[in-house]
């Protein structure tokens, strides 16, 4: 008979499929108490994870026996996986893309710093959208970067008043986040991609666009990615896994200029890191030559797509105070309050009906958008969707 400790461990081991709902979980991004619906989390929810497909895709790399995915991998990513990213690309965007123009990265989140470590420095002065994405502007403020925002419309970042900004600030570089943007769920017109692309190469700064809801359209596609635009030699598009695949394999993708990754791919940390994650690499490489990416990107989008047209429908008719439009791709509805009031402080109301949601100052830089609030329709199902709905509907009321 096994002594106890080795009895828990094994019986630890073996329940390990069906143990993980009762665990709590602390998320990096996430950590939502029991009985509490917070329509604020931007993430999947984890019962779409495809587990079963990427052990298959595990099962699949590993039975070749190649021990060179547990070595230090090649600076610019895997080799193999930047082939099969690069055709897959190539047929999701209508583009035809080279693995030269890619570097593998752990997601757009190191991309970002890795950018901030190499191409600004502290005091620079860069300009975001305004709203722009709360998480990337910790990251500029790690950084002690000067962050100017710049007004956005229904057709995205405002190119035609942008100019002024850049004589008066002459920044880095722009962060934009041009398709199915977070939180505002608008996409920036092809014409203003050029337009901005011009003013790039006029002005001498870097484009940085940060492109992860990319491939989440749930009608007409949105425009390519803006390192494939002609004369975008000084765009960096940056792209993930974590939403079209999963959030936890930490992988993601830098597009741009070979002069551009070539910079990034000899800097210390790659260099003595051995490029980014070489083991995930292998095993999403497989995800991708199986076809299995494809199949789970369309199994999303297919849910995405009725989830938001149900959580779209629900907000109209039980929170007429709130004005917004349903976005044609990404997660989120960026809606703000008709009357004025305050998003922030109906977070107090609404935590005691057990529903949550981000209020809009956490997305500007200057603490505006007091009256906004984001709303993701990915991590809940329709029940919980629904409830949620009248919970923040009860919140609102008093």
């Amino acid at each position: 008979m096994r002594p106890a400790k080795e009895r828990s461990l094994h019986t630890l081991l073996q329940g390990g499929a069906s143990n993980w709902k009762m665990k709590k979980y602390q998320i990096t991004q996430a950590s939502v108490p029991k009985g509490v619906i917070d329509l604020g989390v931007g993430q999947p929810q984890v019962e779409l994870l495809p587990l079963k497909k990427i052990k298959r895709a595990a099962d699949h790399q590993l039975s070749e026996a190649n021990p060179e995915i547990l070595q230090y991998g090649a600076q610019q990513g895997s080799d193999r996986l930047r082939v099969a990213l690069a055709a897959f690309l190539s047929d999701a965007c209508g583009l035809r893309m080279d693995r030269e123009e890619i570097l593998i990265t752990a997601g757009i989140s190191q991309a970002l710093d890795l950018i901030c470590t190499l191409f600004v420095k502290p005091g620079d002065t860069i300009i975001v959208e305004e709203p722009s994405y709360f998480l990337a502007l910790r990251i500029f403020a790690d950084h002690h970067l000067n962050v100017v925002g710049a007004p956005m419309d229904r057709n995205g970042l405002i190119v035609e008043g942008l100019e002024a900004r850049v004589k008066k600030y002459r920044p880095k570089l722009v962060y934009t986040i041009p398709v199915f943007h977070n939180p505002a769920g608008v996409t920036l017109s092809e014409k203003r991609r050029e337009a901005l692309i011009r003013l790039s190469n006029q002005y001498d700064f870097l484009v940085v666009a940060d492109e992860v809801y990319q491939l989440l359209s749930y009608g007409e596609k949105p425009p390519p990615p803006m390192a494939a635009f002609k004369g975008a030699e000084g765009v960096v598009s940056l792209g993930s896994f974590s939403k079209i695949l999963a959030p936890g394999l930490r992988l993601g993708w830098m597009q741009a200029d070979k002069k551009i990754l070539e910079r990034v791919s000899m800097c210390g940390l790659l260099d003595s890191g051995g490029g980014s994650n070489p083991f995930t690499a292998g095993i999403v490489a497989s995800v991708i030559d199986l076809g299995l990416q494809k199949e789970i990107l369309d199994g999303f989008k297919d849910t995405y797509k009725r989830r938001k047209a149900f959580f779209g429908k629900r907000l109209q008719e039980r929170i007429p105070e709130l004005d917004f439009r349903i976005p044609e791709g990404g997660f989120f509805i960026w809606a703000r309050f008709k009357d004025g009031r305050d998003a922030g402080k109906l977070l107090v109301a609404a935590k005691q009906q057990r529903v949550g949601f981000q209020p809009g100052c956490r997305f500007s830089s200057v603490q505006g958008f007091n009256d906004y609030l984001r709303l993701c329709f990915s991590y809940y199902n329709r029940d919980d969707l629904e409830k949620g709905v009248a919970r923040l509907a009860k919140a609102i009321a008093g």
